[in-house]
């Protein structure tokens, strides 16, 4: 199955969450987090973009983003690639931090926010780092509590929906955080939209988005698409799907994998385990191939 591609809707809400690389620790001390609080207010401010809920995990990040005209890919990327040069920096390396792609669901957040807020601050909890959300200083919980400002942090709309004044909405959200763990709120993206999995919401809202329905471009299958490649080439499908390292092979996996992933056929991951290749090898076989 294709991977789809995103969906922008100017206003709305995403719950995103980007790893690092092979799950690696992305701060090696408090100043780094800083440095990313600093860096996620240049990337709002410039794309007036807002923030709802945050939490700084050590090998990921999840935070609940309301987009304006600016589709959510800028905004992810500025972050990503200007923390990932400052790390790189202290570090004295090179490579990928974050893994390539980050993950993003569009939310109703009129049915979902309240259940978003607890999923993300409870995630401390749930990997067992501390037993109180309010020993872990690198969320937006303590925003929420009222026992911090944080300047680059939107809490009214939260708020509004908890409490009829700030007093108020922060009792109850502090009734609400100390609610005992569920295990059905791990599967909170179980409900994505059956007929989109980008979204979380009710058939209604999905026809409020007007989202056209996503096709590929080709009818073909992965299958069929090789086979009718290495028939052309007049070489057996099975010696291209092998290990084999025979040069006059290569060019032959470079075409299946381009005509796929342009195609919409299947991704470049889904490609190389077809072919038996690394997915790494195989999208620098092609870079490689395209700078020849």
């Amino acid at each position: 199955m294709p991977r789809l591609p995103r969906v922008h809707v100017p206003g709305g809400c995403y719950h995103v969450i980007l790893r690092g690389n092979h799950r690696e620790p992305l701060f090696g001390c408090a100043a780094d987090r800083l440095i990313l609080n600093d860096l996620v207010a240049e990337a709002l401010a410039k794309r007036c973009a807002r923030l709802h809920v945050f939490c700084w995990m050590t090998n990921h990040l999840h935070a609940l983003i309301q987009v304006s005209d600016s589709p959510l890919g800028e905004l992810m990327h500025s972050i990503a690639r200007r923390y990932s040069r400052y790390r790189h920096r202290q570090m004295r390396t090179t490579g990928h931090l974050f893994e390539r792609r980050y993950k993003a669901w569009l939310v109703d957040i009129d049915m979902y926010f309240v259940a978003l807020l607890r999923y993300i601050h409870l995630n401390p909890i749930k990997a067992r780092m501390v037993t109180s959300v309010d020993d872990y200083p690198w969320s937006s919980h303590h925003a929420y509590s009222g026992t911090t400002s944080i300047s680059w942090l939107t809490t009214e709309f939260g708020l509004g929906l908890l409490g009829t004044s700030i007093e108020s909405a922060r009792v109850a959200y502090r009734s609400l955080i100390k609610q005992p763990l569920d295990a059905s709120e791990d599967r909170l993206h179980d409900d994505a939209h059956p007929q989109d999995s980008r979204i979380i919401g009710t058939d209604r809202f999905l026809d409020s988005l007007k989202i056209p329905a996503f096709r590929p471009k080709s009818t073909e299958n992965l299958q069929e698409l090789a086979a009718r490649i290495c028939a052309g080439r007049q070489v057996p499908l099975e010696l291209v799907c092998s290990t084999s390292r025979q040069r006059h092979l290569t060019s032959i996996r470079i075409e299946i994998a381009r005509i796929a992933t342009d195609g919409r056929i299947a991704t470049l991951k889904e490609v190389a385990q077809f072919l038996n290749r690394d997915p790494a090898s195989l999208s620098e076989l092609i870079a490689r191939h395209s700078r020849g």
